[in-house]
Formats: C-alpha cells, structure tokens, sequence
C-alpha cells in the first residue's frame, strides 16, 4: 500500500524540508520512498507544492502527486485562494496550520464537516516561540504524527539528527513534540 501526501506551503516556510524529513525517517523505517517540490515562482513567500510518497514496495510512478491521501498546509492563507482539496481521497486527511473558528476552516477549505479527517495545530504560534521564525514545516510533521503514525518517532527524530546541526535538530525537535501535543481533529 502507497501513502501519498501533497505538502502546501509558501517559499521559504520548509514545505520540501517537511517532505524529505518525513521520507527520510520512512526510509529509516525500512519503507520505499519519494520526495520531491514543485516550484512555481522561486521566491520567498510564493506558493509551492512538496510531495511525500511511502510504499511497502518499490515506488515506480515518477509524477506530482494528484490524488493524495494527505494533504498539509503550512500556511493557512492558502485556504483563501489555493484549492488544497482538489483530488484528495474519499476520507483522505487534512492538517492544516490553524487557530481559530472550526466552522469558518470548513467554509475555507469547501468542505463538509465529515467529509474528511481534519486536524489542526497552531503551527505558526509554536514555531515563533521556540524557533524564533514562521517556520512551520516541523510542527506540521507532529501534528501529521498525531493524526497518522506514518512513521515512528524515533525516526523522526534521528532524521532530524541526520539533517540538521545538532542545536537546530533539539529545537525542532521540541517543536514537533509541542505541536504533536496540541494537535488536534476538529
């Protein structure tokens, strides 16, 4: 079985680190994998799409994600102009970067509530707190963990070993655990 997740986000705020961090510890986890962007503009602040995909067994299909099972956005202004449902699975997952009215989300996202599993997280609270920076791709790594045990913890944790400079990788560490803590589905 094949999970493919479709990461949306803006320049700069990690969406492809996201995604690689999330192959990366599949990976770990003995799991075949793909991450790859898609840049439209290359510019801080400009939408992009990053994708995850993790199989059982070797991956042949070499295209952007159409129809995930999961969708992240990193930047909850994206709601108000970038279909992030378009082609997700019949009771596929969304986690969205969101504080706020319940209600008004479904209305942003087009959505019925039951249509999807949807969890939120404060993402962007949590990352100025301990990141110091908007960077919100690690805290939506928890709160996809909270939803979805796609991978383990510890694999998360050792990707982020692997990736990062050790005082980068404690705090993003943090972030994850925080963001994980305070996820929740709506």
């Amino acid at each position: 079985m094949m999970i493919e997740v479709r990461w949306h986000g803006r320049g700069g705020q990690g969406a492809w680190t996201a995604a690689n961090l999330l192959a990366m510890a599949a990976a770990i986890d003995g799991k075949h994998v793909q991450s790859f962007p898609a840049f439209g503009p290359e510019r801080s602040g400009a939408p992009i799409l990053a994708f995850t995909r993790i199989s059982d067994k070797p991956i042949d299909l070499h295209s952007m994600v159409y129809e995930p099972d999961i969708v992240i956005v990193l930047d909850p202004t994206l709601l108000k102009n970038v279909p992030v449902t378009e082609g997700l699975k019949k009771n596929g997952l969304i986690v969205v970067n969101y504080e706020g009215d319940t209600e008004k989300l479904y209305k942003m996202l087009g959505i019925e509530k039951g249509e999807y599993r949807v969890y939120i997280t404060p993402a962007t609270k949590l990352a100025l707190e301990i990141l110091k920076r908007p960077i919100t791709n690690t805290a939506m790594i928890g709160a996809l963990l909270k939803a979805e045990k796609l991978v383990s913890f510890e694999s998360i944790e050792k990707a982020l070993y692997e990736r990062f400079p050790k005082p980068i990788a404690e705090k993003n560490l943090g972030l994850i655990k925080q963001a994980y803590e305070l996820a929740r589905e709506v």
